[in-house]
C-alpha cells in the first residue's frame, strides 16, 4: 500500500511541479541546454521530496530542513560532485525566488541553505602540442572546415550556439582586421568579437570552398545549415583521431587560458570576448588548474 501511495504521490509532480516549472521558464532566458538541466534539477528534488517525505509536492510544504538534507543527500548517499549538487541548489533557489515573487509561497525556504565550498580551480585546458595535434589531424585530412570551426573556437572563444548561427553577414573581414557578429550568444545577448589573422585565414579558405548553398549560415553540410549535433559529432571524430577527448567548450577554455597568459590576466577584456554577465566567472580562468598544480608539487625537492 505504501508503494502505490508512493508511486501516487510521484505521479502528482506532473500536476503540480511541472506546471510551475513551466510557468517559472516563461520568466527567463535560458538556452534550450540550460533549461534542460534546470528542469532535471528540479524534477531531482521533487522526487526526493516526495520519497522521503511520503507527500505529493506542494512548495508552501517545503522547509530549510528538505532543502538542506536534498543538498547532504546528492553528496552523501548519491556522492555527486560538488559542482553538480551546487548546480541543483542554484536551479532551486531561482526557482523558489520566482514562486514567492508571483505569490506562490510566502517565503524562500532555501535561502538559509549554503552551498557547499570546493576548491577553486581553473577549467579545464589543453596543451599547445594537443592542440597542435588537433589542428593538423585536420589539415592533413583537408578538412577545411574543421580546420575554420576548430579556429573559431581557439581564437574567438565562442559558444558552440554561437557558431552553428553565425550568418554570413556577420562576418566582417578586411586584410588586417576582422570581426564576427555573434548574435546567439547566452541570455540571448549579442556581441561582436575581433577575428585574428590565423583565424580569419582560416575561416576565409573555408569560404572560398564552401558548398553552393542557399542557406545565410557560415557553416553548412550535405543536409543543410550544420546544427550543434553536428558539430559535436565532429569533435568526436577527431577526439578519436588524436586520442585526446576534446570538446566545443573545452576549445572556449583554451582560449581563455590563452587569452590571459598572453595578455597580462586582463580579466575584463576577456569577460568582454567571452559574453561574461560577471567578471567573477571570469576570474576561473586565472586559477590554477588541478594538472598546473600537480606539476608545481612534483618540482618540489628537499
Amino acid at each position: 500500500m505504501q508503494n502505490s501511495g508512493d508511486n501516487g504521490f510521484e505521479t502528482s509532480l506532473a500536476a503540480t511541479l511541472l506546471p510551475l516549472v513551466e510557468g517559472f521558464f516563461e520568466t527567463t532566458d535560458y538556452a534550450e541546454s540550460s533549461r534542460r538541466a534546470v528542469k532535471g534539477d528540479l524534477l531531482k528534488f521533487g522526487r526526493w521530496f516526495v520519497q522521503s517525505n511520503g507527500e505529493r509536492f506542494d512548495p508552501v510544504r517545503v522547509t530549510t530542513r528538505d532543502c538542506a538534507d536534498f543538498r547532504d543527500s546528492l553528496r552523501r548517499e548519491r556522492n555527486q560532485a560538488v559542482a553538480t549538487v551546487n548546480r541543483c541548489l542554484v536551479s532551486v533557489r531561482r526557482f523558489f525566488r520566482w514562486l514567492k515573487e508571483n505569490g506562490h509561497v510566502a517565503s524562500s525556504p532555501i535561502d538559509g541553505v549554503k552551498e557547499l565550498r570546493k576548491q577553486e580551480l581553473a577549467p579545464k585546458t589543453l596543451d599547445r602540442s594537443q592542440i597542435r595535434k588537433l589542428l593538423r589531424e585536420a589539415e592533413a585530412r583537408q578538412d577545411i572546415r574543421a580546420v575554420a570551426i576548430f579556429s573559431l573556437f581557439l581564437y574567438c572563444g565562442c559558444r558552440v550556439s554561437e557558431l552553428c548561427g553565425l550568418e554570413l553577414a556577420d562576418l566582417t573581414f578586411s586584410e588586417r582586421s576582422g570581426w564576427a557578429l555573434l548574435r546567439h550568444a547566452k541570455g540571448n545577448k549579442q556581441r561582436q568579437v575581433p577575428v585574428p589573422l590565423a583565424a580569419r585565414r582560416a575561416i576565409q579558405t573555408y569560404l572560398d570552398c564552401r558548398p553552393p548553398s542557399t542557406k545565410t549560415k557560415v557553416f553548412v553540410g550535405e543536409r543543410g545549415p550544420l546544427t550543434t549535433r553536428g558539430v559535436r559529432a565532429l569533435f568526436e571524430k577527431y577526439s578519436a583521431i588524436v586520442g585526446v577527448h576534446v570538446h566545443p567548450h573545452l576549445l572556449r577554455h583554451v582560449f581563455g587560458h590563452e587569452f590571459l597568459a598572453q595578455n597580462a590576466n586582463d580579466l575584463v577584456g576577456l569577460a568582454s570576448l567571452m559574453g561574461h554577465v560577471s567578471i567573477n566567472v571570469t576570474r576561473r580562468y586565472a586559477q590554477r588548474t588541478a594538472a598546473q598544480l600537480e606539476a608545481s608539487a612534483e618540482r618540489l625537492v628537499f
